[in-house]
């Protein structure tokens, strides 16, 4: 089963398609006349098309339009970490080049092999079902391949420097408050409560690992048997806190019992009999991890307000007019329910 739709490009996604494929042949061999390009349904952050050549399917990853926070959509560094885990994580794709010369796409850019598969979304794609017990496995898989990555050697991947060194959950809460604060439009929250309760209650480092920052069902790819053959998206990766992975994969994990405002966002099939709940992942990855934080609340409300900082980042730009995909439209409402539901955790 291969499962991944793509759909006409967006005209405020088009690229030329020459310009790409003259640099792209200069890289690789044997590619034949000119790509068909197709893009991915996802786009709320980094861009991702299929180029359909006569014998191979190539993925490229570019920024959006608009404006960005200045740490965000770094393709070199997306370009980097994957190349440099390939061969201690198999999960990751095979980069075969980046563009850093803004005159043949207009931004950075990089194009990777394509890992063929299934790639879970919202809901089960036609005609493929799971058991209760086939959704425990899978759902299981999902933290046990996060705990692979947390186990990386950060040394022999040679990305010993892609980090900050200690201090990172520091730093991540006074970068995420300002993106909040310069992303902040006048019809949400101004999240001071939160932001003041993360700052005062923030925990020291339990370690510094390989995290990537982004991890949901729709950044994995299944092959037939329904394991894990790929992992995607490694724009935010870097040496952090694995508790902060954790915590950001918590924030995106909609389950059964969830309100009817949270299921809305629901972006994965996290809700269906079987599936791990949130504290039940939290239980096996610490398990594995031999870890056992004393206050986890604190994790569960900063991956919540991260999660709020990401959409309102994307609704600042529908809101002015540099995005007109109105999948973003009512972004700033959910914003608002994040600063609510964040309060409930920390009155825990």
């Amino acid at each position: 089963m291969t499962v991944d739709e793509t759909r006409e490009v967006r005209a405020e996604d088009s690229f030329d398609t020459a310009a790409v494929h003259g640099w792209l042949s200069s890289i690789v061999d044997g590619l034949a006349g000119e790509p068909a390009v197709r893009q991915f349904p996802g786009g709320a952050s980094n861009l991702t098309y299929l180029l359909t050549y006569p014998d191979r399917e190539l993925i490229l990853r570019r920024p959006p339009v608009g404006k960005k926070a200045a740490s965000a959509h770094d393709m070199k560094r997306e370009f980097r970490v994957q190349r440099a885990l390939k061969p201690v994580y198999p999960y990751v794709p095979t980069v075969l080049g980046l563009c850093t010369d803004a005159s043949v796409l207009g931004s950075d850019f990089y194009v990777m092999e394509r890992i063929p598969g299934t790639i879970l979304r919202g809901d089960l794609p036609e005609g493929m079902t799971l058991s209760e017990s086939e959704a425990r496995a899978l759902s299981t898989k999902l933290i046990d391949r996060l705990v692979d990555l947390h186990q990386v050697d950060s040394a022999a991947a040679g990305l010993t420097d892609l980090g900050k060194g200690a201090g990172y959950v520091g730093r991540q809460v006074k970068g995420w408050s300002e993106r909040f604060r310069n992303a902040r439009t006048e019809n949400v929250p101004d999240f001071v409560e939160v932001m003041s309760w993360l700052d005062a209650n923030q925990p020291d480092d339990v370690s510094t690992v390989v995290i990537h920052n982004d991890w949901r069902f729709d950044n994995v790819v299944l092959d037939d048997n329904r394991d894990i053959v790929g992992v995607l998206d490694w724009e935010m990766s870097t040496l952090g806190d694995p508790l902060m992975d954790l915590g950001g994969l918590i924030a995106y994990w909609i389950q059964a019992d969830d309100d009817d405002v949270f299921k809305m966002a629901r972006r994965q099939p996290s809700h269906l009999p079987g599936m791990l709940t949130r504290a039940e992942i939290v239980g096996h990855y610490c398990d594995r991890m031999g870890l056992t934080p004393a206050n986890w609340s604190w994790y569960e409300a900063f991956g919540l307000f991260r999660l709020a900082v990401i959409m309102q980042q994307i609704y600042y730009r529908y809101h002015h007019g540099q995005t007109h995909n109105p999948a973003f439209k009512d972004f700033w409402m959910f914003s608002g329910y994040l600063e609510w539901r964040c309060r409930e955790v920390i009155g825990k």
